[in-house]
């Protein structure tokens, strides 16, 4: 039985954040993909900051990835994947945004997969801010998964990735067009000056008789005002900023250790945000006390968006690990 792609709620009820607010009731939309739930392994997909639970299908922000004959293939596996609650995607928004940190992100979906009966996930997957809600997720549950796939990501924020974080609030918090001013900085965090280079080469919009990197950065910017809320970005910057597996915990050592996961860390090579450097220096770290840990790199000039547009070198990176369970089936 194939599985339609539609967002379902689950309530999680008085839920406690690690800073101490209290939430009564959050609703946890997730949709679920493929093979109908229990008959398949399952795999979980997590969003990155503008992102849903749509992850397959026509609407689906990683269809190249994940459908029919696909890297993930729905004919395969279970595709199980959250809202991130205040993510804009149904009416529940969340105003508090300091309340919220990754970890309680991860807490709650943790709440959602114990709701659906879910024992145990063949692989844990996600980009970006997504990737590192799957270290969180690990870090408390390590028997959860078989496999867990971060994409640029790390388990923690580094300054960096702070300070542009911090940056981006002071946007949100005090431009007149706050989505559009805090888009047009993210999307200079995103790409890499080599792909704008070649994007545009210093040309010219005629229409406008501006530069086409300023029509491109402005068009942006107005296409996620149009979709997207301001409290909904203000959470995912938060939870962006708040990536620690290690914070008020044991150390990296002590909580990786006790997961037999596979981890397969991706790269990308001109990752401005997650730099390549950085998931070197955990892959060497994990490789310290562990055996089962890979490393592999997207070579792009696309920066951080590589992970969303170099699908042809990321199926070939994630195929030993899909394929092998379709040719075990």
């Amino acid at each position: 039985m194939k599985l339609e792609n539609i967002p379902n709620p689950i309530i999680i009820q008085d839920f406690i954040t690690e800073s101490g607010a209290n939430y009564h009731s959050i609703p946890l939309n997730f949709t679920l993909a493929g093979k109908s739930l229990y008959s398949a392994p399952i795999v979980l997909v997590n969003h990155a900051l503008t992102g849903n639970s749509q992850v397959t299908g026509e609407n689906g922000w990683w269809n190249d990835l994940i459908g029919e004959g696909k890297t993930i293939d729905t004919s395969v596996y279970t595709i199980l994947a959250f809202d991130i609650p205040g993510n804009g995607s149904n009416s529940f928004l969340i105003d508090n945004y300091h309340d919220f940190t990754a970890r309680d992100v991860a807490r709650i979906f943790i709440e959602g997969i114990k709701a659906l009966e879910i024992e145990k996930l063949f692989a844990v997957i996600g980009g970006s801010v997504g990737g590192g809600i799957a270290w969180e997720i690990l870090a408390l549950e390590p028997n959860i998964t078989e496999n867990l796939i971060p994409i640029a990501s790390d388990w923690k924020s580094t300054d960096w990735l702070i300070a542009n974080c911090f940056l981006q609030e002071q946007i949100l918090n005090n431009s007149s067009k706050p989505i559009e001013d805090a888009r047009i900085h993210a999307m200079l965090c995103y790409r890499s000056p080599e792909s704008f280079k070649e994007k545009f080469q210093r040309t010219i919009n005629q229409d406008l008789l501006i530069f086409n990197i300023e029509s491109w950065l402005a068009h942006h910017g107005k296409k996620l005002q149009k979709r997207f809320q301001l409290s909904s970005y203000k959470l995912m910057n938060q939870l962006l900023k708040t990536i620690d597996i290690t914070r008020n915990s044991e150390s990296f050592e002590n909580l990786m250790s006790q997961t037999k996961a596979s981890i397969h860390i991706v790269g990308i090579n001109s990752d401005l945000f997650f730099t390549a450097k950085e998931n070197v220096e955990t892959y060497e770290e994990l490789k310290k006390f562990k055996d089962n840990v890979f490393y592999s790199e997207i070579v792009s000039v696309h920066g951080h968006d590589a992970f969303l547009i170099e699908y042809k070198q990321l199926d070939h990176l994630l195929a030993d690990i899909f394929k092998a369970e379709t040719i075990k089936k």
